[in-house]
């Protein structure tokens, strides 16, 4: 029987040195609390890897650990285990011959599963045993291309219409339940029309499985364009017949209980996909233009795995610092850097460090991006005199340790933020500047006296996100008209001090003989990029900084004072990420440019 018993699995994760014993005996406690896996909690908890925990499995079951993220199955093959069963059991066919069928999966204990596989397939199945990774893999190759899915639709437009409103997820869209009342009927029949309910259905979908954050549906003369932003980058994914337009833009309002007949008006809503894999909200914007209305939707993840300071990117000096700030009961940590920038998850990785049981953690925010247990989320609301200002203020009375704004738009809101933090609450916010010492003059020019702001500021981080390279990529040195053209724009010397101070080259280094890394384009992935990475600069406030703020510096001479006292810069901890591989320099200085 494949199974692997609690015992075993705990002498060979002590014997293979994986885990301690307090840390095993503590993920026991929770998983009998729970009633839960060990091996589930190991996992949540982060104890041990995916892989590690898979490839212990297999060593313990003697099943081989297979790694298919570069695999490719024919569809014959692929096909022999039905997409929704794949999807649900994570399990995937990936090699067979007249005999035997070879199964990866990432639950050994699934022997249902097997069985029926073994019925429908005909065929002796030889378990396999994978990571997730791999299933993901796998479970794009059933997937037909955008164009592919579509076209069929497209040229069916006007058919029947869906009395059911099928949707193409396997699990279910969560529209608003208020019905327009103003509504006209034409618009009605559009939104419910069959195929524009799986066109719209197909737009979504492959946003999520492609990593969108947005997805913009643009109106021009002649048909309709649809684009994803995909690691901070917008790319085309399809164009629509202009004859389709009036039906996307009804549906995608009735999801978001909009009014249909409202078309000179901007109109702002949400929606949410549930399904087994994922829970996804998407804020929408609708925004009139000269072709009709043009539609931006944000994809916010919710649940997702809690990522720590160091996941987004902040190491070394900065880490150090952020985390000094982090630790004190009062003050102010502002998050600088522009528009999706990704200031707004840095401040929720910093609460997700101080939410427990002991504060009280509230927020006000313009909109609530994620949900979070225990911390007292409120939403801004303008129109009717809800602002950052009027909620600061109620906020104040409801006894808080910790205060979230989030943003300081204004002086009410920033005098506001500088009293909470000198009254004793720990103040968490942003504001759009493009370095951490640009955030202190601002304040001086929203009003706030400087002697406030000197007595109450604990540290300043600015942000960038640059986009990461895959593992595949190309190794290469700068040749001396690289070097020159770099030197013309940037301190080379004090760069290459910066990285031989945070150990991230030998002091023996030089720019000749620094390793660089380029993308590779492949098949799967033509950008050679994947995911994204912040580059930070932490401006702590000291002593010297605190007088210069009182003597109302600018920003170049708190910037020069934070430099003498060993701030990074956004750029040397760019460049420190771009020798370890995690990114370009062409990304580097994409995001810095001023």
């Amino acid at each position: 029987m494949l199974k692997v018993e609690d015992q075993q699995l705990k002498a060979f994760l002590l014997d293979a040195g994986l885990v301690k014993k307090k840390q095993l005996k503590e993920a026991e406690i929770i998983a009998s609390k729970l009633g839960k896996k060990l091996s589930d909690v190991l996992l949540t908890q982060k104890i041990v890897g995916e892989e590690e925990l898979i490839k212990l499995k297999a060593y313990i079951l003697g099943i081989p650990f297979v790694n298919l993220t570069k695999e490719v199955v024919s569809q014959d093959i692929l096909k022999i285990i039905p997409e929704p069963i794949a999807r649900k059991h994570n399990i995937v066919a990936f090699r067979k011959n007249d005999l035997d069928l070879e199964v990866a999966m990432t639950d050994p204990e699934d022997i249902q599963t097997i069985e029926f596989i073994h019925k429908k397939s005909n065929l002796n199945i030889l378990p396999r045993l994978t990571n997730s990774e791999s299933i993901k893999a796998i479970l794009k190759q059933y997937e037909k291309s955008m164009e592919e899915e579509l076209g069929g639709l497209i040229k069916s437009e006007g058919e029947q219409k869906d009395k059911g409103k099928t949707s193409s997820f396997d699990g279910k869209i969560i529209a608003a339940t208020d019905k327009d009342e103003d509504s006209g009927e034409d618009l009605e029949k559009a939104a419910e029309d069959l195929p524009v309910i799986k066109i719209v259905d197909t737009i979504l979908k492959y946003a999520i499985d492609q990593g969108a954050s947005d997805i913009h549906i643009e109106p021009t003369e002649k048909d309709v364009i649809v684009r994803y932003r995909i690691d901070g980058i917008l790319h085309n994914a399809m164009v629509l017949p202009k004859k389709l337009q009036l039906g996307v833009v009804a549906r995608i309002k009735v999801l978001s209980n909009l009014k249909l007949d409202e078309h000179r008006l901007p109109q702002d809503g949400r929606f949410k996909i549930e399904t087994e894999d994922y829970k996804i909200s998407f804020r929408v914007s609708l925004l009139p233009v000269y072709d009709g209305e043009k539609i931006v939707m944000r994809l916010l993840k919710e649940g997702s795995s809690k990522k720590t300071l160091e996941d987004l990117g902040i190491r070394g000096t900065a880490l150090e610092v952020v985390k000094r700030a982090l630790k004190k009961p009062v003050g102010m940590f502002l998050v600088t850097g522009p528009t999706g920038s990704g200031k707004t998850t840095t401040l929720y990785t910093a609460m997700e460090i101080l939410n427990t049981e002991e504060v009280n953690i509230s927020t006000v925010e313009d909109p609530i991006e994620y949900r979070m247990p225990r911390v007292n989320q409120t939403q801004i609301r303008a129109n009717i005199g809800m602002t950052f200002a009027a909620g600061l203020r109620a906020l104040l009375r409801q006894d808080p340790n910790i205060i979230m704004v989030g943003e300081i738009r204004d002086g009410e809101t920033a005098s506001l933020a500088v009293n909470a933090a000198l009254t004793g609450h720990l103040v968490l916010s942003t504001l759009h500047t493009n370095s951490a010492a640009g955030a202190l003059p601002r304040l001086i020019d929203m009003g706030v006296e400087p002697f406030l702001i000197s007595s109450t500021a604990n540290a300043i981080l600015a942000q960038r996100l640059v986009r990461k390279l895959c593992d595949e990529k190309i190794e290469y040195t700068l040749s001396d008209d690289q070097i020159k053209s770099l030197s013309r724009q940037f301190d080379l010397d004090k760069i290459l001090k910066s990285l031989i101070k945070e150990k991230v080259v030998n002091a023996k280094s030089t720019w000749k003989t620094l390793k660089f890394y380029k993308a590779k384009s492949t098949k799967d992935n033509p950008s050679g990029y994947k995911g994204r990475l912040g580059i930070y600069e932490v401006l702590e406030i000291s002593e010297k900084i605190r007088e210069a703020i009182i003597k109302r510096a600018s920003q170049d001479e708190i910037n020069k004072i934070a430099q003498e006292e060993g701030m990074l810069s956004m750029l040397e901890d760019g460049f420190s990420k771009a020798v370890k591989g995690e990114t370009t320099i062409e990304e580097v200085l994409r995001v810095t440019k001023e």
